[in-house]
């Protein structure tokens, strides 16, 4: 376990990384910049290099200080390190809402202590907000000052906003059912916030968010975000989440009680 000096040291490293990044990838927010297809399982998963270079700017540093951890970005792959820590990186996750001009993309960074994701940053440049989870709680760090967040009291599903970054996500008959069944019974629901909506749902804003064909650089920093502001996050039977596929996060208990209802029949 990470002493808590330990976990002082790495979470001020993740402002570091964070500003590192953010100089890579805001001169070309907006600016109109290339963009490349990666090829894979989506008709249209569009890469740029602000994302590659970001994400080689956040390694250089990790290398730097500690050689030791081994590194997992989604441009780069993976590098083993000799100890059991692991940095989980997703430069800009959200690139097509980046490329769209949409502020709702972020970058992510976790330090898995080698059983889970242990401090959690996303990092949202453009709107200069920054929300970070480590044992003892989320803060969301603005121009403004820093607040402690905490999710809302949400208990029920009728009470419930919902986000979702794409319905379109969805491509089993099992989980287009699903999420059908869940976004009938919620109050409210909101699409196209990719990480954004996982943090919103940290500071309160956004009670439920419910997702499938994540990979472990899309979760594995908003695991501690949600967390330490007493939410859960899960799969959708219930289990760890912190190798992406489907994953649903909650407010409350409750609420996660009745979103696994429905899920887990998909």
């Amino acid at each position: 376990m990470l002493s808590p000096q330990e976990i002082d040291e790495l979470t001020a490293f993740m402002h570091e990384l964070a500003d590192a990044a953010a100089k890579v990838t805001l001169p070309h927010f907006r600016e109109g910049i290339d963009v490349d297809h990666k090829e894979g399982r989506h008709a249209f998963d569009p890469v740029t290099a602000a994302d590659r270079d970001a994400e080689a700017a956040i390694r250089r540093l990790i290398e730097t200080r500690y050689p030791s951890h081994g590194i997992l970005g989604e441009e780069h792959g993976k590098a083993a390190g000799s100890s059991h820590h692991l940095w989980v990186i997703d430069p800009i996750d959200g690139t097509r809402s980046f490329i769209c001009g949409v502020p709702l993309w972020g970058t992510l960074v976790a330090l898995n202590d080698g059983k889970r994701p242990v401090i959690g940053m996303m990092d949202q440049p453009f709107t200069r907000e920054r929300f970070i989870g480590r044992p003892g709680g989320t803060t969301l760090s603005t121009p403004h000052g820093t607040a402690v967040l905490k999710t809302s009291g949400c208990k029920t599903l009728a009470d419930a906003k919902l986000g979702n970054t794409d319905a379109g996500m969805f491509r089993e008959d099992g989980e287009k059912a699903a999420f059908r069944e869940l976004s009938s019974k919620v109050r409210l629901r909101r699409f196209g916030g990719d990480c954004y909506f996982y943090c919103l749902l940290a500071a309160g804003t956004i009670d439920l968010v419910a997702e499938t064909a994540l990979e472990a650089y899309d979760i594995q920093a908003l695991i501690p975000i949600i967390e330490n502001a007493g939410g859960i996050v899960t799969d959708w039977k219930g289990g760890d989440p912190q190798a992406g596929g489907q994953v649903v996060a909650a407010a409350t208990p409750e609420l996660h009680k009745a979103a696994l209802e429905i899920l887990s029949q998909a």
